[in-house]
């Protein structure tokens, strides 16, 4: 039995022990990345099918290895406001490199709604659900998403930054894992306003200077 199909044996459990609120998903970084999504049960909680693209998780990833086993426990956003309790398991191959991400995706929509009513009831000042992340179906709305962010982080619209801002936007889109995603360039350097030329000029001064 392969690693993945032993992989789909674990997410196969998971998703039958925590039922139809829990999303167990597979991603094999060793395939185009386009098309990562290998398995998902579950997959109405975010919309996802096999042949999807990358999450944020999975360019962070790519991006940058920390070492660790995973990242658990954090909060993500679906698109139509559905809060989740995530969990992103990383399974290495012999030499070290992660090879599958293993994923868990628990709604807990309900019990945020439940807790901010009782927060308003005895004045804890705890009603947020705190910082989450957004979950993307799509490596296009992935990176328009991406390219938000930088917005925000910059304060004003790629086509107006100077160079300087404009090296910030894309040092952060650099770190995210933007140039990672199919023909990224293209759209990148339209949203700028700027050659490919120039962009990529601006890609490697951020490169040398990290």
């Amino acid at each position: 039995m392969s690693t993945l199909e032993r992989l789909q044996v674990i997410a196969h459990g998971l998703a039958v022990q925590f039922g139809p609120s829990c999303e167990v998903l597979i991603h094999d970084l060793q395939r185009d990345i386009d098309t990562s999504l290998v398995y998902i049960e579950n997959g109405t909680i975010t919309n996802r099918h096999v042949g999807d693209g990358p999450s944020h998780a999975v360019l962070d990833v790519l991006s940058y290895d920390d070492g660790s086993e995973g990242r658990f426990g954090y909060l993500t956003k679906t698109k139509d406001g559905r809060i989740l309790k995530s969990s992103t398991m990383y399974i290495r191959d012999d030499k070290g490199c992660i090879a599958y991400l293993l994923g868990i995706n628990q709604d807990i929509t309900e019990l945020v709604m439940m807790h901010r009513a009782l927060d308003s009831l005895v004045n804890t000042g705890q009603g947020d659900a705190g910082s989450v992340e957004k979950i993307t179906t799509s490596v296009s709305e992935l990176l328009d998403d991406l390219l938000l962010e930088a917005e925000r982080l910059v304060g004003k619209p790629g086509p107006l930054m100077s160079k300087v801002e404009r090296l910030k936007a894309i040092t952060y889109l650099n770190e995210k894992g933007a140039f990672l995603i199919s023909k990224s360039s293209e759209k990148i350097a339209e949203y700028f306003n700027i050659s490919k030329f120039t962009l990529y000029s601006d890609l490697n001064t951020v490169k040398e200077e990290s």
